[in-house]
């Protein structure tokens, strides 16, 4: 029997989005088997993140897959929310990218994602609300482009960035709310680091992350901005959100003292590459505006080294 007009265009509709998107993110019509889908997530995370690839090297063999598994769903999930250029088809897409996380929980996944998932959720079990409040901060994006605060900041945070550092926690054997609330502090400060990095590039997709509130403080507008203007009171401004996110590494700091050497080293070279960004932003005195503040390649390999030394100690 053929499909309805009516089924046949919404069949239409929900496919408009993954057309912005590479193929193999599509969900497929059958499963494929747990080994093709290990090494679909394995791909994945090799070929999109070198930092990705780095931190791996210090982790023990038993874990890697599943951190390819988690950066997978992860880099996907981003990329629905950021990369399909529609808000309307990247919320189709995230709801049927959550049916998927759901059918990994409860039913079949049909995602090679969800099915190398699957065992890593079974195997640490990792709450389902961990995997599925990114997806809260995904949707935000479609809608909420401004910050009035710092606490909305902050709120946002506990959905874009907060849940990964959770994950990783799950996958090394941790789910206490000390070392959780550690490493909230730590990835809100990775988070807002990446913010005050991208300020213009963010702007080109039409969003401000810094406080509506601070502009105002500051004396800055979001014309300042738009025309790329580095007033002395925008400088001031980005020297304030850089000492504050200095201020959340501070917090964070004490959990690479109370989890294992395999991971500490992890934690030690991410937190160093988040303050490392914000070193390159007030070595450019503060003017994001300009060129975008990035860490030279000697200035990465120095941090794989320090984190490699680290591990030997």
């Amino acid at each position: 029997m053929s499909a309805s007009p009516t089924n046949a265009a919404s069949v239409a509709v929900k496919s408009l989005g993954w057309n912005a998107l590479p193929e193999s993110y599509r969900i497929p019509e059958l499963a494929p088997s747990l080994a093709e889908a290990q090494a679909y997530c394995q791909r994945l995370a090799s070929s999109h993140y070198e930092n990705f690839s780095v931190a791996t090297w210090f982790l023990p063999a038993r874990l890697r897959q599943h951190f390819y598994n988690v950066y997978s769903y992860c880099r996907i999930s981003d990329d629905l929310g950021d990369e399909v250029g529609n808000a309307q088809q990247s919320l189709d897409l995230l709801d049927q990218w959550e049916a998927e996380l759901d059918a990994c929980y409860h039913g079949s996944p049909r995602h090679p994602v969800f099915v190398a998932l699957a065992e890593t959720v079974r195997q640490f079990s990792i709450p389902q609300h961990e995997l599925s409040d990114l997806l809260i901060a995904f949707r935000q994006d479609q809608t909420v482009t401004r910050f009035e605060t710092f606490n909305d900041v902050l709120a946002y945070c506990r959905y874009s960035a907060n849940p990964v550092g959770h994950l990783v926690l799950y996958l090394c054997g941790y789910s206490d709310a000390e070392r959780q609330q550690l490493s909230d502090y730590t990835c809100t400060a990775l988070q807002l680091a990446n913010f005050w990095q991208d300020v213009a590039v963010d702007y080109g997709k039409g969003r401000i992350y810094v406080p509506l509130e601070d502009l105002r403080r500051f004396g800055t507008t979001a014309d300042d901005i738009a025309e790329r203007r580095a007033t002395p009171q925008f400088l001031e401004m980005m020297k304030f959100e850089v000492q504050r996110a200095r201020e959340w590494f501070d917090r964070g700091a004490p959990l690479v003292k109370i989890v294992n050497r395999e991971l500490a080293v992890d934690l030690e070279l991410f937190s160093r590459g988040g303050q490392e960004i914000l070193n390159a932003i007030e070595r450019q005195r503060f003017d994001v505006l300009e060129r975008r503040p990035v860490i030279s390649k000697p200035r990465k390999l120095w941090l794989v080294a320090r984190a490699a030394v680290g591990k030997l100690l």
